[in-house]
């Protein structure tokens, strides 16, 4: 693998070269204009994700497009986003998320093209940008780098001013000269002028935007205090014998400058460990690949998205596959916990698959592309999480909708607070209103919900559950009933063997070998546990070879067999039903289905062995529902297999309520008697056959490794194989609800005491700055508790295989295998 690699330039780099001047982000945009490029950001509305996207895109009448908002702080900021794209003709829909700073358009390539809808964002006073995109991420880290800078000079200033300050506060009358005084005076009006100017940017340029679209976001009471302090402390400073020289407040003005970006820097920083944990698993394919010339064999590097069906690349130690296909040279070690669910590294070698998505661990391997970009399972998983994260739950829309009616009482409550104060003190009359205008943030109260939401759901996904939908979390919170499908949700598809009755004087270990040796020329499930067993249990081969094979389709089969040391001693047996094999069962009154083996003999046929058969019932199944009992979870088992069946599994895993022989009717019917009776009841079924039942339920799982997960009707996608999943998102939920509602007692609480405080003028604009940071870094950080990786316990995922075989005897019980 010493192939010289170049790397060719991308379209924007081009586009750079050649524009010069031009503004990169217009530019940018422009680009995007490109049908090509459409679905680098989004896809066709409504076409299923298995569908390849077609070469000209504009065939298809609606896309949906996913960006990233630069520039907004609040619920107001994505009202007023949303509210631009609507307007333009063209965009169907547009739903924007204030928590993560995403936003969905649905718009119709005929009518209108990215640039253009982009374009009403830039003239709202925002930037969009390509949700997966390199550009966009460059971008945000230099707003990242900016915003700090403007943090560190509103410190060093902050601290300066207040040294200048400081005697004006310590000094007895008499101590300060009036020279000294106002030199002092001058010095923080200087200090003063790089915070106002450079560190007040952002908002000032928000506000700005805001009256000229007569519109108002959170940004605009805040400018207007910082603009009102500054003022009136320079009317002090020019004229100290005016209506305003009594005192100045550089000093309060720096200070809650500094607050202010120290709470929003800690919440940008939170958001990326919190609710950026999302865009974390979104954005986990590589830009750009290495891919193999045809004709020179070369590797040159290509956009991802560039990648088509049958090209060869070579994936590096540490990057993602970027598409899904088949090891070419190389063998390593592949992390796919996101796609499977499984927490284990994989050997991948030669001719062995992989997915998009997940990690090349160990060493440099070449690859086939079998399937590129909406194909892939990967490309299904970053849909459904792109969807639910813009997904609005009904706390939040409560909130966003009180959020820009409020900012406008807060502004009315500052005009009559200055106006009470104003026969007493102009000064103290401006400064109360600076008070008031700063202290009330919506902020805290729109960030409530939304913030909590997306963590667990960041959470979930790490843990290998997918949610759908975020109001499911609000929904399983309440939950109080939960009912499961048995086939492929408590237990596995497929049999295990659960014991042995041999006939007298057979050795068990010759019958299971001899049965697993006719058991493998079938494919009934019966066969496959009989095959399983005896490859658990390493048995040595046996003594017999395969003559002939017949499969009698319902029964069983029929086999010649002869010796390995003798081939002219051969042996007539018959493996299947008790009926097929001709003879009695040697334990008839044994629960679960059983396996007869036989042999013809000159007075006809005689029975070798009895094997039992019990469903896979999953090793973790008994705890979890022990566990949802403890936490006041009632639990039912509806089936549409045999009643006796799926008594036998209730019965095992302490089920109290199950009903088998249910159609899916059937199963809505119970459910709904369930809710009808007032309970919150949530459905695990296997995504497909369920599906009336899971539309119907208030909240559903669905065990997702073998479902195509755009037509799963789940809220929540269970990629891993453990029921402890879905127990954990339960219990995740309820922590998360809790979340919520202490954010939003917080936030009232805020809001409750420190209005009346700004208003009677006990409260100084510094600290009001202090508070309006702290509200919303409490709200963030209090959130962040959610990220906390879910407390799985290990599970033996081959408990219910048989380590070895019990004595000779009557029924003889698997010592592993009791399920």
């Amino acid at each position: 693998m010493s192939q010289h690699t170049t790397v060719q330039p991308s379209a924007a780099e081009h586009a750079v070269a050649d524009t010069g001047s031009l503004n990169l982000s217009q530019m940018h945009s422009h680009l995007l204009d490109d049908p090509q490029e459409w679905s680098s950001f989004g896809r066709p509305a409504g076409q299923s994700p298995k569908a390849p996207i077609s070469e000209n895109a504009t065939e298809s009448p609606v896309w949906d497009s996913f960006v990233v908002l630069e520039g907004m702080h609040c619920a107001a900021c994505a009202l007023t986003i949303e509210e631009a794209l609507r307007a333009v003709p063209g965009v169907q829909a547009a739903e924007v998320s204030a928590a993560t700073r995403r936003a969905r358009v649905e718009w119709r390539p005929a009518q209108v093209l990215p640039s253009q809808w982009m374009e009403a964002v830039s003239r709202a006073g925002y930037r969009a940008l390509p949700a997966r995109d390199a550009f966009a991420r460059e971008l945000r880290q230099a707003e990242t780098r900016r915003a700090l800078w403007r943090w560190l000079v509103a410190g060093l200033c902050m601290m300066q001013v207040m040294m200048y300050a400081w005697p004006a506060y310590t000094a007895r009358p008499g101590d300060l000269s009036l020279e000294m005084e106002t030199l002092l005076r001058w010095a923080s009006w200087v200090i003063s002028l790089p915070v106002v100017l450079f560190c007040c940017g952002p908002f000032f340029k928000s506000a700005l935007k805001d009256i000229s679209q007569r519109r108002v976001s959170m940004d605009l009471p805040v400018a207007i205090g910082m603009l009102i302090t500054f003022v009136i402390s320079t009317l002090g400073t020019f004229d100290p014998s005016g209506p305003f020289g009594h005192e100045v407040f550089f000093d309060s003005l720096t200070m809650f400058v500094f607050f202010l970006l120290t709470g929003r820097w800690l919440e940008l920083r939170l958001r990326d460990r919190t609710a950026g944990a999302l865009e974390a698993v979104m954005n986990r394919l590589p830009d750009s690949v290495l891919r193999q010339q045809p004709d020179s064999g070369e590797f040159e590097r290509v956009a991802t998205r560039r990648l088509r069906v049958g090209d060869v690349v070579r994936v590096l130690t540490g990057e993602a596959f970027p598409a899904d296909g088949r090891i070419l040279r190389g063998t390593t070690h592949a992390d796919e916990a996101l796609l499977t669910g499984e927490s284990t590294p994989v050997l991948r070698a030669q001719g062995d698959a992989v997915t998009a998505g997940s990690y090349n661990l160990d060493s440099v391997v070449d690859m086939r592309v079998d399937s590129v970009g909406e194909g892939t399972r990967f490309a299904q998983i970053v849909n459904l999480m792109e969807s639910a994260s813009l997904q609005k739950p009904t706390l939040a829309q409560l909130a966003d909708k009180v959020a820009r009616p409020f900012l406008v009482v807060v502004l009315l409550a500052a005009l009559a607070a200055a106006i009470w104060w104003w026969p007493t003190d102009p000064g103290k009359a401006m400064m109360v209103a600076v008070a008031v205008l700063i202290v009330t943030c919506p902020c805290a109260l729109s960030l409530a919900t939304p913030v909590a939401m997306l963590t667990a759901a960041g959470t979930l996904a790490r843990s290998g559950v997918l949610v759908r939908n975020l109001q499911g979390l609000e929904a399983l919170a309440a939950v109080d009933t939960l009912v499961f499908d048995k086939t492929g949700t408590l237990t596995r598809d497929g049999l295990v063997l659960r014991a042995l009755t041999p006939a007298e004087g057979q050795d068990t270990d010759e019958l299971l070998a001899l049965s697993a040796l006719l058991a493998r020329q079938s494919m009934h499930p019966a066969s496959r546990a009989l095959a399983q067993a005896a490859e658990v249990a390493e048995l040595p081969a046996s003594a017999w070879l395969l003559d002939s094979v017949q499969e009698v389709a319902g029964s069983g089969l029929d086999v010649w067999v002869q010796a390995r040391s003798n081939t002219a001693l051969r042996r007539h047996l018959r493996l299947g039903s008790a009926a097929h094999c001709g003879v009695p069962e040697l334990a008839p009154h044994e629960p679960g289905q059983s396996v007869m083996l036989a042999e013809e003999s000159k007075s006809g046929w005689l029975p070798l062995a009895q094997f039992h058969l019990s469903e896979d019932v999953r090793p973790e199944a008994a705890q979890v529902i022990a566990d949802l009992r403890q936490e006041g979870v009632a639990v039912q088992l509806l089936s549409g297999d045999r009643s006796a069946a799926v008594q036998t599994v209730a019965a095992k895993l302490g089920i109290e309520q199950a009903q088998g022989d249910c159609q899916p009717q059937d199963k809505l019917a119970a459910m709904q008697a369930a809710q009808a009776a007032g309970h919150k009841v949530a459905m695990v079924g296997d995504g497909l056959n369920d599906g009336p039942v899971l539309a119907g339920a208030h909240v559903s799982f669905a065990f997702g490794r073998a479902v195509p997960l755009a037509q799963s009707r789940a809220d929540f996608v269970v990629l891993g194989d453990s029921l402890e999943l879905v127990l954990q998102s339960l219990l995740l939920a309820r922590r998360t609800l809790s979340v919520v509602r202490q954010n939003l007692g917080w936030a009232a609480a805020y809001n409750a005491i420190s209005i009346p405080l700004a208003l009677v003028g006990w409260m100084p604009a510094w600290l009001a700055g202090l508070g309006m940071a702290l509200s919303s870094l409490l709200v963030v950080a209090n959130a962040a508790r959610l990220a906390r990786a879910l407390p799985l316990q290990a599970v033996d995922s081959n408990a219910s295989a048989p380590a070895h075989l019990a004595p000779r005897g009557t029924v003889m019980p698997l010592t592993q295998g009791g399920h």
